[in-house]
């Protein structure tokens, strides 16, 4: 079934109206005919089953069959602060993280990051990770569209970081897989959590210190090396289980 996103302003009384560019592709598209059932979010916490009844200029109008508490986001808003990888790995990062129940996507420009990005770089590819992320919700059937933040240095990734409950920092260098299972289990439902990843080359030692420094608690993802592309999505999957669970 077919799931979109409108805003709660969209929702009227029995109806709701698609505007924008998700009309072109309902009709054109996917070529949904009237009586096509579909869902829809509102990014407020409502899911609506609903009906196409009609199709207008530039609008859609559906007509909602049953309302009920949108229950498919993770219990704890997750934050992913990302170190800018090679390439078109980002995409992928930002696809996975968003369905496996990210709220938020942090692009940082670390020490090490190969990828250097002006101003002018930097809005086109947030612009293209948001896209990505807006489809990647449709797919997945988010009730809400998890932002893409606009490319920040590794200092105001760290300041953004203090208003959260609990920052992990994954690190090669780390040791303990007991003491990383403990850190995992002591998460609560309803805390907010950051996760920082390094690029390929990983986090410079002193970048770790400065996390820690600020209250992130580094542990070890076990005895391989990760790459970046698998080290957040392997400790979404982990907290996605933990906190469903």
């Amino acid at each position: 079934m077919q799931h979109f996103f409108v805003s709660p302003e969209q929702v009227r009384e029995e109806k709701i109206y698609v505007e924008g560019s998700d009309v072109n592709h309902m009709k054109n598209v996917l070529r949904m005919k009237t009586g096509e059932e579909l869902t829809i979010g509102d990014g407020d916490g409502w899911l609506y089953l609903c009906v196409v009844e009609s199709y207008e200029e530039d609008m859609a109008v559906l007509k909602i069959l049953e309302k009920k508490k949108d229950e498919s986001e993770l219990p704890s808003k997750i934050y992913l602060f990302q170190g800018l990888p090679k390439q078109d790995k980002m995409e992928l990062i930002v696809q996975k993280a968003v369905e496996l129940g990210v709220y938020q996507v942090i692009p940082v420009a670390t020490k090490r990051a190969v990828v250097k990005l002006d101003a002018k770089k930097a809005k086109k590819k947030v612009e293209r990770w948001q896209q990505i992320a807006v489809s990647a919700a449709k797919q997945a059937g988010r009730g809400i569209i998890p932002a893409v933040g606009e490319v920040c240095t590794y200092a105001q990734a760290l300041k953004y970081a203090e208003e959260l409950d609990v920052v992990l920092i994954p690190y090669e260098l780390a040791e303990g897989m007991e003491e990383t299972k403990q850190i995992i289990a002591e998460i609560r439902p309803g805390q907010s959590v950051g996760i920082f990843i390094g690029p390929e080359g990983g986090f410079e030692k002193e970048e770790v210190e400065q996390a820690v420094k600020a209250g992130a608690e580094p542990l070890t993802l076990g005895k391989r090396i990760l790459r970046t592309e698998t080290a957040g999505l392997t400790m979404l999957s982990v907290l996605m289980f933990h906190l469903e669970g």
